[in-house]
């Protein structure tokens, strides 16, 4: 994890951490792991940059040749 300035309040310490993110549903579902999100602990937003979010459009897009198909457990909230 790396230290940087929040891009919101401008604070020092935010901090870059890597998470799971899903897109879509069903047959459609892709999970991209090890996303880089920016987290800051002085005005507690998160958020991606511009050059994750593209780079998550291009995964997407060419989804087929970046994942292999995996089964998941899936449970409903009741």
């Amino acid at each position: 994890m790396t230290n940087q300035i929040c891009d919101v309040c401008g604070s020092g310490g935010a901090v870059v951490r890597k998470v799971t993110r899903s897109f879509g549903k069903g047959s459609n579902l892709l999970i991209i792991e090890d996303v880089p999100v920016v987290s800051c602990p002085h005005c507690g937003e998160s958020y991606m940059t511009a050059e994750t979010m593209h780079e998550i459009e291009r995964i997407k897009l060419h989804r087929k040749s970046f994942s292999k198909p995996q089964s998941v457990a899936v449970a409903h909230f009741v």
